[in-house]
């Protein structure tokens, strides 16, 4: 079974304090042992996943992983890497993440999460989003009290509005759900979960709980 390895934190926890192209470029290897592992590791994740959630079938770990570079450009952070591994399992991939809601697997060391739901989403989805709510709040409150949800994430997280959107009354009964702007769940593995022999299983079964969700926010027409 694919995993995780403590070579792989080892190669991430040095590149934070050596983030310059000599030092890469010396331990470029490294880095692509770190890489192949992340992917292969995503790759059967994504097949674990379409088990029960048959949308992703076919997806490659490719489309899903991020880039290790980062964009400077206007950033006054003028580091070049990321010190991370991150791949965003979406339908059609990352490209999509402004579209669907998905499953983010995120390595770094002292900072690992799997996460998912949707961030930021453009305004036509967000509206839709809170149409939902409006429409059927029962569905997304059950979601919320699942014992597996509250399990592996406890709530919803997500920035949110200081009243409610235009277009509903600050009395609205789901008036904290409708301020959200994003709408996430986190759940956060220590270093030694990550490189542990159970962590594959541990992020399908949150990815399992997490479906719900996914599935919640992404009833709309993209």
């Amino acid at each position: 079974m694919e995993a995780i390895s403590q070579q792989t934190l080892d190669f991430l926890k040095k590149l934070k304090k050596n983030n310059d192209r000599e030092w890469f470029n010396r331990n470029r290897k490294l880095y692509d042992s770190a890489k192949s592992e992340f992917e292969k590791f995503i790759d059967g994740i994504i097949r674990e996943i379409a088990r029960f959630d048959p949308i992703l079938r076919g997806l490659e770990a490719s489309s899903c992983m991020y880039r290790i570079n980062r964009d400077i450009r206007f950033s006054n952070d003028k580091s070049p890497y990321k010190s991370h591994l991150g791949a965003f399992i979406t339908r059609g991939g990352r490209k999509n993440g402004e579209k669907y809601a998905g499953y983010y697997i995120h390595i770094e060391p002292g900072a690992g999460m799997i996460a998912g739901g949707a961030y930021m989403p453009p305004a036509p989805w967000l509206n839709a989003i809170r149409a939902k709510i409006d429409n059927e709040p029962e569905r997304l409150i059950k979601i919320l009290k699942n014992k597996d949800f509250v399990r592996y994430f406890g709530e919803l997280q997500g920035e949110k509005l200081k009243k409610t959107p235009r277009g509903y009354e600050a009395s609205h009964p789901q008036a904290e759900l409708l301020k959200h702007k994003s709408y996430l769940v986190v759940n956060s593995p220590s270093d030694s979960e990550v490189t542990g022999p159970s962590y594959f299983s541990h992020v399908i079964s949150v990815a399992r709980a997490m479906k719900p969700l996914n599935d919640f926010l992404n009833d709309y027409e993209a």
